[in-house]
């Protein structure tokens, strides 16, 4: 929260090294699919442009596993991103080779260059010395602005900033506000909504939000866990059968702290894993031996909507079916369109409940979109996040 940004420290005419979340998806051509991630790049680079810097942006995409792989280049980002800025974007062809090297050398205040895929470089994930050592060389001053990788200690996440004074761009800034108040002060009522499919993806949130939140809503997939966990037969659902326990001492760990764990009451269930399978909704204690949970009821959806109506602040990770298909994405759609129209603060915790929000087109009415899945999960843990403390402290 206390951690110093680019308007703390003097970068005038400086060469700096900005390390963004450009991971975008794209198809099998090559073509950005969905650019919001370099949108979110945007107030930082217009800062430093405006500051008179040159400019060396860096970015991970995808696994490439430490080779050079074409469909992993970062060119078409650079293409984008000049689209964007109305500015030409020099290209790099390597990351620390001697194309980025002689380039940056020569790039002249009020330019922008990327570098190649930092990821290129096995010693990228493995926060090798050397290698940070080579791209801090680079530049005078580093800045993250790459939340969604900020709970990685890579070489261009953590490493560089034990070379270079190293401060946070503003779409980290905003992340440590919205995620940092609703943990450490939130208006209350305090509603965190957990979906998803996995308790064990979430085990530490949950145990961490259930000292912090008035009301836990629980659906998705893991929800089958605790309905088993209270002895239901839950068919085909998803459940894990070693996280039963886990579950059990959740639900009296809620109990104990006086705050108000809602499952859902009914759910939708579908024959088999298909988009235009045959589906219906029964009771959370009645679905029968061969068929699979896939939604949320309606009768959860009205409960939980009315949960939320007295909210201040709400946390939402994590889906409340299986959204992809449209059958089953309806509890997920209405409890979107539920936050959109409430008066409070809502904080949507990245990944795929981001990609549900903006499914639905929903995502200007929410107060916060995070643009780290993981990131995000870990922050709300309380987890200390490596890209992160290595900042300079205001």
């Amino acid at each position: 929260m206390s951690k110093k940004t680019v308007k703390d420290i003097d970068l005038k005419g400086k060469k700096v090294l900005v390390r963004c979340d450009f991971n975008v998806p794209m198809d099998e051509n090559q073509n950005i699919t969905d650019n919001t991630r370099i949108m979110a790049a945007l107030p930082t680079i217009s800062y430093l442009l405006e500051n008179d810097c040159a400019i060396i942006l860096s970015s991970h995409l995808g696994r490439p596993k430490g080779e050079f792989k074409p469909e992993y280049s970062l060119k078409p980002v650079a293409i984008e991103l000049a689209k964007l800025l109305g500015k030409e974007v020099i290209m790099a062809k390597d990351v620390i080779g001697e194309d980025a090297k002689t380039k940056a050398k020569n790039l002249q205040n009020g330019q922008i260059m990327l570098i190649e895929n930092v990821r290129f470089h096995k010693e990228e994930t493995d926060n090798d010395q050397e290698f940070a050592k080579q791209l801090a060389s680079m530049a005078e001053v580093y800045v993250n602005d790459a939340f969604g990788s900020a709970h990685r200690a890579h070489a261009s996440t953590e490493g560089v900033a034990q070379f270079l004074p190293a401060v946070s761009g503003f779409l980290i800034e905003k992340e440590l506000k919205f995620l940092g108040n609703a943990i450490t002060n939130p208006e209350r009522p305090f509603v965190a909504i957990l979906g998803g499919a996995k308790v064990s993806d979430k085990i530490g949130v949950i145990d961490s939000l259930l000292e912090k939140v008035d009301t836990l809503i629980i659906g998705g997939g893991m929800a089958y866990t605790f309905f088993k966990a209270q002895g239901y037969e839950v068919g085909n659902s998803i459940c894990e059968l070693d996280k039963i326990d886990l579950a059990t001492n959740l639900m009296k760990k809620a109990e104990e702290k006086g705050v108000k764990l809602m499952l859902p009451v009914d759910t939708k269930i579908g024959k088999e894993f298909k988009a235009d399978t045959e589906s219906k909704t029964v009771k959370y204690n009645e679905i029968p031996a061969n068929w699979e949970g896939f939604d949320i009821g309606e009768e959860s959806i009205k409960q939980f909507i009315e949960e939320l109506k007295n909210a201040k602040t709400v946390v939402w990770n994590g889906p409340l079916g299986l959204f992809e298909f449209d059958q089953f994405a309806i509890g997920t759609n209405e409890i979107a369109k539920a936050l959109a129209s409430l008066d409070c603060t809502t904080i949507i915790g990245g990944g795929d409940s981001a990609a549900a929000v903006k499914k639905a087109g929903l995502e200007d009415k929410m107060t916060h979109i995070s643009t780290g899945g993981g990131a995000s999960l870990e922050f709300l843990e309380g987890k200390k996040l490596p890209g992160i403390e290595c900042l300079q402290d205001k």
